[in-house]
C-alpha cells in the first residue's frame, strides 16, 4: 500500500478527529441550554453582531443556504431570534436576537471555562492551534480564488 493513502499520513484526519472531539466536549454544557453546537455558534455571531444579513451570517459560520435555513427555523422556533425582510429589498433578511437569546448570553458566558476545565491542554497551545488553523483557512480560501 502506497505511504501517501495511509490514514496516518493525512492531514485532514487528525484535523477531523479533533474538531469531533472538541464538539463532544461542549455537549453537555450546550444540552442545558437546550442548544446545538452549530446552533451556539450562530448565537455566538449574533452576540457580536445583531441584526446581520443572512448572506453575511452564512459567510461568518462557513455554512450554505441549505444548512444555515433549517439551523435558523429552529433558533426562531426557540424564541431566540427574529427574522426581519429588507423593506426596499426582499431578497435581503436579517436575522435578530430576541430577548431571550439577549439572556442567554449570560448563561453562555461560563461555557469557555467549562471547556477548558475539560481539557490539560494548555491555553496558549489553543490558542497557537486555532491561529494555525485559521492561516490554514485562509490559505485555503486564498488559493480556490485563484483557481
Amino acid at each position: 500500500m502506497s505511504e501517501l493513502l495511509k490514514l496516518d499520513n493525512q492531514y485532514c484526519f487528525p484535523i477531523y478527529v479533533a474538531a469531533k472531539e472538541v464538539i463532544k466536549l461542549y455537549k453537555p454544557a450546550l444540552d442545558k441550554l437546550d442548544l446545538t453546537y452549530t446552533q451556539y455558534i450562530t448565537l455566538l455571531v449574533l452576540w457580536e453582531e445583531d441584526n446581520i444579513l443572512v448572506k453575511d451570517l452564512g459567510e461568518k459560520l462557513y455554512l450554505e443556504s441549505n444548512t444555515l435555513t433549517p439551523l435558523l427555523k429552529k433558533l426562531e422556533i426557540k424564541n431566540y431570534i427574529k427574522r426581519v425582510n429588507n423593506q426596499n429589498d426582499k431578497r435581503k433578511t436579517y436575522i435578530q436576537l430576541t430577548e431571550k437569546s439577549i439572556q442567554l448570553k449570560e448563561e453562555a458566558k461560563l461555557i469557555p471555562n467549562q471547556i477548558m476545565e475539560k481539557t490539560t491542554f494548555p491555553f496558549e497551545k489553543f490558542e497557537q492551534l486555532s491561529s494555525l488553523l485559521n492561516e490554514l483557512v485562509a490559505d485555503i480560501k486564498l488559493n480556490k480564488k485563484e483557481k
